[in-house]
């Protein structure tokens, strides 16, 4: 078998299994109707997951991976990286009660009950990263990858290489190559290397479909340092946001995947690759089948734009954008729950250029319906600079379409100041009906000259309930802009009198500027 052929589609026949395990099906389930019909309930008939995708020339009770393994396998490698120094470097990877989790993955985990120190103190918990470690000195970690082409470039996670001063691959022959770093994207966390060689490397394809939920699927890696590692299971779920970027769009799989198998393929039954392992969620340090893949499609255009410049270039409109809650339709009178509310449009930025506002909603991009926020940031970031996109908002009730020449998306996008650590002022300025005390923003040294800042806010209260803290900025209340206290307790008032069930403020935190909802049920007085 030549080894460029490993790409080619995996020529399996399904006639002979399918009539195997219908056999093998009838007699369970001829047993199980020997027992009588319980309760007037007759069982259905058994269908096996992924059926028509099962290499069948052999029995249902012999079948096995094994062929798609060994066509595949020959394309993993095991990835050794080098750093110099310890700074800033977690415990090694391998070593038990490694706390290799990144700050981004963290509110994931809280989601779980998980955290750092695992539930109720316990060692070693939440989703983890499956690459390298560190010590003191020069750091030794481990993770996986596979090729790509037959002239040696290879794909890991970025979480694997990022930092190395030395990047070394293992085949599953022995040899060892040292590989150069052509370019990462740690928004999505892919990495592309190249080694050198005489060009005839073993590789395999990128799917260009995406798999189904109940899609069988193998794992190929190098978990703890092991290699070679197989693994099986299947598509548990697609589009997980594990909160580790704006582009998250996870494939979930329950193939046992372990620290080192970051960077290593994920196959479906053709033998292509559907997706890059890259996280996991363990509250004991080890697998429970709940782990976390790059799709195809996003590697696949990560890698492209890695080959040909270094980085990915992508679009940029210049605007915080959040979901639309059920709250906050309601509080803006909106029959659906669904579109990107923009919160605040930078200055100087296309979103400004075109004339987008706080409070517009972004129903389509370019004709196409986007359901959410999280939709329009892959959307937009899978365009180009330069491009002109014509983007559907909702203002003030009525539709428009607002054209955006994107620009190149930057490097680092500056922080909103917060006014965190305003001083606290009460007496008149307590707004009971939120559970806040109030002062204007001029007067409150670090807060800016907009808005309204929260000095004190009742944990029992309402606004303490939707995430509201001390230090924060009220900025409008019902889109209308706010300079002093009063003005948010009248914007409330005249929402309330208009019969609306909530109000929106905007707010700006230390984590952007977003609209916050306020159901009008909810004051107490």
């Amino acid at each position: 078998m030549s080894r460029n052929a490993l790409s080619d589609t995996t020529k399996t026949s399904s006639s002979t299994l399918r009539r195997s395990r219908s056999r093998l099906l009838a007699g369970v389930f001829t047993l199980a109707l020997a027992g009588g019909v319980v309760g007037g309930v007759v069982l259905p008939e058994i269908v096996t997951p992924a059926e028509a995708q099962l290499s069948t020339n052999q029995p249902a009770s012999t079948f096995s991976f094994a062929d798609i393994v060994e066509k595949v396998s020959p394309a993993v490698v095991s990835v050794k990286v080098k750093k110099d120094g310890d700074a800033d470097v977690a415990m090694n990877d391998d070593e038990p009660g490694a706390q290799n989790v990144p700050p981004q993955i963290e509110r994931f985990m809280r989601r779980f009950g998980l955290g750092p120190n695992g539930p109720q103190g316990g060692p070693d918990a939440g989703p983890r990263r499956g690459g390298p470690g560190g010590g003191h000195g020069r750091v030794v970690g481990q993770g996986s990858g596979f090729f790509i082409s037959a002239d040696g470039y290879v794909v890991t996670n970025n979480h694997v290489v990022d930092g190395a001063s030395e990047v070394d691959v293992t085949l599953t022959d022995g040899k060892s190559y040292t590989a150069k770093v052509v370019g990462t994207d740690p928004r999505t966390d892919v990495a592309l290397l190249k080694v050198d060689g005489k060009g005839d490397f073993p590789w395999v394809k990128l799917a260009e479909t995406a798999p189904r939920v109940g899609d069988w699927v193998v794992a190929v890696g190098n978990p703890f340092g092991l290699g070679g590692t197989v693994t099986a299971g299947i598509v548990s779920a697609r589009g997980r946001d594990i909160g580790s970027g704006p582009y998250d769009d996870f494939l979930q799989i329950d193939a046992p995947i372990n620290r080192g198998n970051s960077g290593g393929p994920t196959f479906g039954l053709n033998g292509e690759v559907i997706g890059v392992n890259t996280a996991i969620v363990s509250p004991s340090g080890g697998n429970v089948g709940i782990a976390f893949a790059i799709p195809s499609e996003t590697v696949s255009q990560v890698v492209e734009a890695l080959k040909s410049g270094g980085q990915v270039a992508r679009g940029y409109v210049g605007v915080q954008i959040q979901p639309v809650s059920d709250e906050v339709a309601e509080a803006m009178d909106l029959k659906d729950a669904q579109g990107a509310l923009v919160a605040q449009v930078q200055p100087g930025t296309p979103g400004e250029k075109a004339g987008l506002k706080p409070g517009d909603i972004v129903t389509a991009i370019d004709g196409e319906t986007i359901k959410d926020s999280r939709e329009m940031s892959r959307d937009i970031a899978r365009k180009k600079p330069g491009v002109t996109v014509k983007l559907s908002v909702l203002r003030d009730g009525k539709s428009i379409t607002v054209p955006v020449t994107l620009e190149q998306l930057p490097t680092d996008v500056a922080s909103n100041d917060t006014g965190k650590g305003a001083e606290q002022e009460k007496g008149n300025r307590d707004v009971p009906r939120l559970g806040l005390s109030l002062a204007p923003a001029k007067g409150v040294a670090g807060a800016g000259d907009l808005g309204v800042v929260i000095t004190e806010v009742d944990p029992n209260g309402p606004a303490a309930e939707r995430g509201l803290k001390a230090g924060d900025v009220i900025l409008d209340v019902a889109g209308k802009p706010v300079m002093k206290p009063s003005d948010v307790r009248d914007g409330l008032a005249a929402a309330k009198k208009d019969n609306r069930k909530a109000v929106l403020l905007r707010v700006k935190s230390e984590q952007g500027t977003r609209f916050v909802a306020i159901s009008l049920g909810d004051n107490r007085g």
